[in-house]
């Protein structure tokens, strides 16, 4: 198998070279339009500007916003420089965003005004005081000592920061020579992005992804849609999830065709941009396929270019599913599974596939990626059809988690397989089942989160003797996050009282949406908790409520 052994910014430059007039990537709602020709040109600029600034081979830079147009120009010009981009997501509260700062050694944030009720200026403010009286460039933070500069994306100007008219004004001024030299030095097995992932075991850990890793998965990814320079991805899922990135922007940039992006999902913007922009491909997770499918004025919009796309992040309603298929008349829609340390897909559903196995399984695996299913104790291929963990091996397995030596051993092992926590089938002809988990991460509506996390934040609030925080089951997300809470005796702290606990500290989509109160938890012979038997419980005890799960 041939792979593509170029850089992310050698890629783009081919692109702009071969079509510099064809759109790379359009905003609709404010008419917003950049050929590639263009945006490589913008991706230089910038590029020279973080040059300017003293950012270097090998530094990180964190991007915290949603899909502005300048994420993706920050994106590559970070690519284009060898330093690693570092993607925040956007619901981070300054607990997680202290954590991630620490955790990945940012040397650059860049980040946006907020989002949705989070204030992210008044945030890293709080975070960075020494912003209010230092010069731009000149940081020297107590609390972040490895971070040196922040920078608003924008034309705003806050106090010690860098914005980015600043940056393509100070890139005019450093010559191209010299972003030759530093691009001349640069590798495609080179780490260029770290996406933070939650897990079992605490905060989120930074997967290290190269432009070898990206490129490849984003190209196969494209060629199981049959994408070609004339289709236009209507993107609504955000950047910083590899979703967005690597599915997204990776499998447009290999095939040369066009992105219609959206700053933040909203149904009626996605209907409206399909219709608009002649859109060939459409992606999301189940519950945003559902927000425009039942949307009052979906049957006013005309669809009918719509071809393909993705529905991925958590499991696929096989109704929903179909509907995409028939009312939105997206005939070669596709599954995609993977996990973030995967790059992320490792089987995907073909365009050519039957509609019985595009509905009912996560399709083969991708060509260069061996996939199986083993038994989870011994690790031993099990026969087709038998229950195991799902398996994968290839190029696109990240580097490891950084600074993270032990999670990543376990995670890979020494052989080089990438034990994913899942649990599948694999039938005869390859097409694999994804059928429950091992661990015990929670995803809801295509977040990943780590229950370890929440229980760790809630042990903190007085009251509270002991917590076990699991996934409740729900036909809207998928999963919600529910809190087993053990009280400490004489308190008398109430449901709300642990939302509030949560509320403005970590991201809302973390917050527990159901308290129980327990005076015990089921466990095991050997004293372990039975996670399992709790989420079993939290139906019936919504039941006994009245309750239905939303």
């Amino acid at each position: 198998m041939e792979y593509i052994t170029d850089t992310l910014g050698g890629v783009l430059e081919g692109q702009a070279a071969r079509q510099p007039d064809r759109e790379f990537m359009v905003y609709p709602d404010r008419n917003l339009r950049f050929t590639y020709a263009e945006f490589d040109r913008r991706v230089n600029a910038l590029a020279k500007g973080l040059l300017a600034i003293g950012l270097k081979k090998g530094d990180h830079l964190g991007i915290w916003a949603t899909n502005v147009p300048d994420w993706l120009t920050l994106f590559f010009a970070t690519a284009k420089i060898g330093v690693v981009a570092v993607t925040v997501n956007t619901a981070y509260r300054s607990h997680e965003l202290e954590y991630l700062v620490k955790q990945s050694d940012i040397k650059a944030l860049c980040l946006i005004d907020g989002f949705r009720d989070s204030d992210y200026v008044a945030m890293v403010n709080a975070l960075v005081p020494e912003l209010k009286s230092c010069q731009r460039g000149r940081l020297r933070s107590a609390r972040f000592p490895r971070l040196e500069n922040v920078i608003f994306i924008g034309p705003e100007k806050h106090r010690g920061m860098y914005n980015t008219q600043e940056l393509l004004l100070l890139g005019a001024h450093t010559s191209d020579e010299e972003l030759r030299r530093v691009t001349a030095h640069l590798t495609c097995h080179e780490v260029i992005n770290m996406q933070y992932t939650s897990g079992t075991t605490g905060f989120p850990k930074g997967v290290m992804l190269t432009h070898h890793n990206i490129l490849n998965n984003g190209f196969h990814i494209g060629e199981r849609q049959k994408l070609t320079a004339i289709d236009r991805l209507c993107l609504t899922v955000p950047l910083f999830h590899c979703f967005g990135l690597v599915l997204g922007v990776m499998a447009v940039l290999t095939h040369g065709a066009t992105i219609v992006a959206l700053e933040s999902f909203d149904p009626l913007l996605a209907l409206a941009s399909v219709q608009q922009e002649r859109c060939t491909a459409l992606y999301g997770v189940p519950t945003m396929f559902i927000a425009e499918l039942n949307h009052p004025m979906f049957p006013m919009f005309d669809l009918s270019s719509l071809r393909t796309g993705i529905m991925a992040g958590s499991p696929c309603p096989m109704e929903i599913m179909r509907r995409v298929i028939s009312d939105m008349k997206c005939r070669d829609i596709t599954i995609a599974y993977g996990l973030t340390e995967g790059s992320p897909v490792m089987t995907q559903t073909s365009t050519d596939d039957p509609i019985e196995m595009r509905v009912a399984t996560v399709g083969q695996r991708l060509p260069g990626i061996e996939v199986r299913i083993v038994n989870a104790e011994t690790n031993a291929e099990v026969p087709p059809g038998t229950p195991g963990e799902v398996v994968c091996r290839g190029y696109n397995v990240m580097k490891g988690y950084y600074n993270m030596p032990e999670a990543t051993a376990q995670a890979v092992d020494r052989e080089g397989w990438l034990h994913s926590g899942d649990l599948g089938t694999m039938d005869a002809a390859g097409y694999f089942k994804i059928t429950g988990r091992i661990k015990d991460v929670i995803i809801r509506g295509g977040e990943n989160i780590s229950p370890r996390e929440i229980e760790e934040y809630l042990l903190r609030m007085e009251g509270i003797r002991d917590v076990q925080v699991v996934g409740v089951a729900s036909p809207r997300f998928g999963e919600e996050v529910g809190a087993f809470v053990i009280r400490k005796d004489g308190a008398t702290i109430t449901e709300e009282d642990v939302r509030d606990f949560c509320r403005g500290a970590i991201a809302n989509f973390k917050v527990p949406k159901y308290v129980f109160f327990v005076d015990g938890y089921p466990m095991t012979a050997s004293g372990k908790i039975q996670k399992y038997k709790l989420r079993e419980q939290s139906l019936a005890l919504l039941k006994e409520s009245g309750i239905e799960p939303a």
